[in-house]
């Protein structure tokens, strides 16, 4: 055989094919378990924490339910090509697939209401919040009813008048009692719910304030991403603020030529005496912030440049809800429900609802805003120092005595 002829011979040249995959695949096992050695293990858990590796198993899932697909179509076609029935009733599939997902619906619903439901918050802790919860409530039933009662009616038709030979289909196009049922009852429900709400958002908006029993002012001032609690002094009156005399020192601009501003108290917690009307005056520094007190079914928007007035009675004290909710370590809450930044979960101040003796004593231990930097800086009069009574100046030279009697005898 000559040179040529054993070069281009196809069994040669197959031979040198698995020669150059075998020595490949030799230096390459070999590398692969030098670099196995050499490499440090690595913990596959991590990939089950990866968002890929769901990605792959979901798309490994859809893949084989294509197979399986493809696989019953080629079953279908080969019987049909061989003049035999059809080997599958899918009309009867559907129907018990729609039965099956009926009954795990409606299993779904007694879930929600029994887990979920669990999670919902106490009873309101405000005079306006049982109003509120009581819209929800009736909302809630009714929803939950019609919910129930069309999706039986829709999947139970689906599965009692499933295709079948042996019946006609009858044509039913059109029904005015049908019609006129099914527009006029929503419209009525739907107009008690919406009248309902809007007497309810009136009664919580819209009060007459009693000159005899004024609510107790409060301003809060949100910026990211903390919030300012501003108490009014003697007077009863928050004072105003201008944005333009906000500095280092009066970081909430506060305008002291307003006299009602010079006895306001600042706190590093909201107390609320209990049965005692509170207004709340929301304001903002920089963006738009939320504030929301759960408890109480109070949420507003606080915006910059202007005010947000809401007024609401607290009914249960801080230990009436631990009782309540046989948690010692509940605490009321205000946060901020808006996404208004890096530091947006970290919004949040305690609330202590007391007795009105508790809020008194409370209140009297509080300090005022204006201080002696600020009366500089508004040309206000520096409080004076306390004057010494003369007991405290006869204790203090008799120790100032001993204090150079001890000196000497050293």
């Amino acid at each position: 055989m000559s040179l040529r002829k054993f070069i281009t011979n196809k069994t040669t040249a197959a031979l040198a094919v698995l020669i150059t995959v075998f020595a490949n695949t030799s230096v390459f096992a070999q590398d692969a378990a030098a670099g196995a050695a050499a490499a440090p293990k690595v913990d596959m858990g991590e990939v089950y924490k990866s968002v890929i590796f769901y990605i792959l198993v979901f798309l490994a899932v859809c893949l084989f339910i294509a197979i399986i697909g493809k696989a019953i179509k080629v079953y279908e076609l080969s019987r049909e090509a061989q003049g035999k029935p059809v080997g599958i009733n899918w009309n009867g599939v559907h129907a018990s697939l729609f039965a099956l997902f009926l009954v795990i619906g409606l299993y779904g619903v007694y879930w929600e209401y029994t887990v979920h439901g669990s999670m919902l918050l106490p009873d309101a802790a405000s005079e306006h919040g049982k109003k509120i919860d009581e819209m929800f409530n009736l909302t809630l039933i009714i929803t939950t009813i019609v919910f129930v009662v069309t999706h039986i009616l829709l999947f139970g038709f689906s599965y009692i008048y499933k295709y079948s030979a042996k019946r006609k289909a009858y044509y039913y196009p059109h029904n005015n009692t049908i019609e006129k049922i099914w527009t006029i009852v929503p419209a009525l429900v739907l107009t008690v719910l919406v009248l309902m709400g809007f007497l309810t958002w009136r009664s919580i908006f819209f009060k007459v304030e009693d000159p005899n029993n004024k609510p107790l002012q409060i301003e809060v001032t949100s910026e990211q991403f903390k919030w300012s609690i501003r108490y009014p002094g003697a007077d009863g009156i928050v004072g105003n603020k201008n944005y333009k005399l906000t500095t280092a020192t009066n970081t909430l601009g506060i305008d002291f030529k307003d006299i009602n501003s010079r006895d306001d108290e600042m706190a590093d917690e909201m107390v609320l005496p209990v049965g005692k009307s509170v207004k709340l005056i929301l304001t903002s520094k920089d963006v738009i912030h939320s504030f929301y007190m759960p408890h109480f079914r109070v949420q507003l928007n606080t915006v910059p440049g202007m005010r947000t007035i809401f007024e609401f009675t607290p009914t249960k004290t801080t230990a009436e809800m631990q009782q309540e909710t046989n948690d010692p370590n509940f605490k009321y809450l205000f946060l901020c429900a808006k996404i208004c930044g890096s530091g947006h979960w970290n919004m949040q101040k305690v609330v202590r609802v007391v007795s009105e003796a508790e809020y008194k004593n409370w209140i009297a231990e509080q300090k005022t805003y204006l201080n002696d930097d600020l009366r500089k800086q508004f040309n206000l009069p520096v409080a004076p120092a306390p004057v010494k009574s003369v007991a405290d100046s006869a204790a203090t030279d008799s120790a100032a005595v001993k204090t150079n009697q001890m000196a000497l005898n050293k």
